[in-house]
């Protein structure tokens, strides 16, 4: 089976000069509003608060067991 755009892939990233049309028409974006674009998303509806509650958890479970260890002569 022959994937279909290779030809596509095979070429990779374009490149430009600095001075060019497309360059002068679409400067890079900075990184900092890049990352901006993107902050909105949230592609695993509560996955953040389900982290949160594992990790609050595992940091009671880890406290619990320091606190009796130390209570122990």
């Amino acid at each position: 089976m022959t994937f279909r755009y290779k030809d596509v892939l095979d070429r990779g990233k374009p490149t430009h000069e600095k001075d060019d049309t497309f360059s002068i028409k679409h400067p890079p974006m900075e990184l900092s509003k890049r990352a901006k674009i993107f902050s909105p998303f949230d592609a695993l509806k509560g996955f953040g608060d389900e982290l949160s509650k594992s990790q609050t958890e595992v940091t009671d479970h880890f406290l619990k067991d320091r606190d009796s260890i130390e209570d122990t002569p």
